[in-house]
């Protein structure tokens, strides 16, 4: 792998240098941490481009830096095809935005050519989780909970579809996610969701309050569980088994043995059988270096 540039932009925009899949000195971030939180909801998709094109050239500093660098990667929040944001629903100011062509033609005006493949965050992160675990021969998924549910895999696929938007419930009363969609597991499994469904609490004390015995919540947490495990087991139904890595800041309320309990009472096929979980820190690094990797597999199949 060659020198590449990885901008990791969901909730805040990191940008880092990224060489035989390592992150090369420390990423920029914007904004500083402590300062503002996810400064992406309400910005104006001109300003997410030129501020990401402002992070990209401070990795990119010199001509010479702009002729070595072979691709740039974006990982980006929403259902994306061909660098088109086809539709994101917590950045509804980005629908049906092209940001590939926006990036590459910003980039291009301050002599940085190198192509641009804009990709969804998850499977940015996917790619990311791939290289660091060493599977990058082999096909692994990846669900992201946090504010919302991503659904990632690697190796990439081009095409706009949103596997943290699978229905897993029948319930017309399932009506919280943030799309609008009724039953669908992020309306379940989300973070936003949970505080709707719980107007009295937060969703770490949902899972507080069930481990010390609150009948409401316990109810909800197998809940919880059973919806990751459907989607989990559709996308098993559809892909085959293998192998799935949960991360984002919600992660930490998966119990692995409950979960997989209910994958296997949901996947009764033998040779659909076999699927396995683990828990992994999503981070900058990841995202950035998932976003570079992919770019530069893209360049090399062109």
């Amino acid at each position: 792998m060659g020198r590449t540039i990885g901008v990791w932009a969901a909730e805040h925009v990191a940008v880092g240098l990224v060489e035989s899949n390592q992150v090369v000195g420390p990423p920029g971030v914007y904004p500083e941490v402590g300062t503002e939180a996810d400064p992406l909801k309400g910005m104006p998709a001109e300003m997410i481009v030129q501020c990401i094109r402002e992070e990209v050239l401070k990795m990119a500093a010199s001509p010479a830096d702009h002729d070595s660098i072979q691709a740039i990667g974006v990982g980006f929040p929403g259902m994306i095809s061909n660098g088109v944001i086809i539709d994101s629903p917590n950045l509804a100011q980005v629908k049906g935005f092209d940001l590939q062509s926006a990036l590459r033609e910003a980039l291009g005006r301050s002599g940085l050519a190198a192509p641009v493949l804009v990709l969804n965050d998850a499977d940015a992160m996917a790619a990311g989780i791939a290289a660091a675990h060493g599977h990058l021969d082999k096909f692994i998924r990846v669900w992201t909970l946090g504010n919302g549910v991503g659904f990632g895999r690697f190796p990439w696929l081009d095409g706009a579809w949103e596997g943290g938007h699978s229905v897993v419930t029948l319930d017309a009363k399932e009506r919280f996610c943030g799309c609008g969609g009724e039953g669908h597991l992020e309306g379940i499994v989300g973070h936003r969701s949970m505080r709707l469904r719980f107007l009295d609490k937060e969703p770490e004390e949902v899972f507080e309050d069930a481990r010390a015995g609150d009948g409401r919540c316990a109810e909800f947490v197998k809940l919880w569980h059973r919806a990751l495990a459907a989607g989990t087991a559709t996308s098993i139904h559809m892909d085959g088994a293998g192998k799935f890595f949960l991360c984002g800041p919600n992660a930490r309320f998966v119990e692995l043995g409950l979960l997989s309990m209910y994958v296997q009472d949901m996947v009764k096929m033998s040779p659909l059988q076999g699927s396995f979980f683990e828990v992994v820190r999503a981070s900058d690094t990841l995202g950035i270096t998932g976003a570079a990797l992919t770019a530069e597999r893209a360049q090399r199949r062109t």
